[in-house]
């Protein structure tokens, strides 16, 4: 399905300012269900932007936020470097977790009220945008999350003072979710990733949960972690969740 990949849209958020939404979408007259994109520390990168076409290609509407547009110009992307990497670590734990709610609350109203959505909801996130995600999910109108090697859940260290609720808020989850991890990520160990698992049997959450052979960031199709092959399993496993959560 060829898609529409060149709108913008600067959406209010209560006291955040303007936060500028990526949109990506099948060119075709009809209606899809949306889902909300959340992406790495580095904002909207050319992957990022790559992995959004994937799934609007697919029959979404695909929204991308700018997780930083409180601190950074509308329109920037932070380099896959030492120096975008410091940037972006430095804001996941300076921006308050009210305020990351408060972006998922516009944007998922923007998503709804796009005229090519049919208001079926879903949100899908990689690293920060994993646990972004998650916690996007805890909105009533989401329908599915999928969350790939989410970030800080087990530590509930996002946000500033590094300290979130997420594992807290976890009995408020009513969307069922997809949870997918590598299992060489030095950034969610064996353990940590038991901690959530737990916490999702305890609340009864409906979810799925995947582990498998890889590094952190191995959807991103730049640099030596990128796995293809595991990148097109994870899209058929997507794709096939959002055909029966959104449909």
């Amino acid at each position: 399905m060829i898609i529409r990949s060149d709108e913008t849209q600067d959406v209010e958020v209560p006291g955040g300012g303007a936060m500028r939404i990526h949109w990506f979408r099948p060119a075709v007259e009809g209606r899809f269900p949306g889902v909300l994109l959340f992406s790495e520390i580095y904002q909207v990168t050319a992957p990022i932007r790559r992995l959004a076409a994937m799934l609007a290609g697919n029959g979404l509407v695909v929204a991308v936020p700018e997780v930083y547009h409180e601190y950074e110009p509308a329109g920037t992307v932070l380099a896959y470097d030492p120096a975008g990497t410091d940037r972006g670590n430095a804001l996941k734990i300076t921006k308050p977790v009210a305020a990351f709610d408060a972006d998922a609350t516009a944007a998922l109203t923007a998503l709804a009220e796009h005229p090519a959505c049919t208001g079926k909801l879903g949100t899908f996130g990689v690293c920060l945008g994993g646990h972004l995600a998650y916690r996007a999910a805890l909105d009533p109108r989401v329908s599915a999350a999928v969350c790939f090697y989410p970030t800080d859940i087990h530590s509930g260290t996002l946000g500033e003072g590094r300290e979130d609720d997420s594992l807290a808020r976890m009995a408020e989850l009513k969307a069922e979710t997809l949870f997918v991890w590598g299992r060489q990520d030095p950034h969610i160990p064996f353990a940590g990733r038991e901690t959530i698992r737990a916490r999702l049997e305890e609340v009864g959450a409906a979810y799925a949960w995947h582990e498998v052979n890889a590094q952190h960031a191995f959807l991103r199709d730049e640099g030596p972690r990128y796995d293809p092959a595991l990148f097109l399993w994870a899209m058929d496993l997507t794709l096939g969740f959002y055909r029966r959560t959104l449909s």
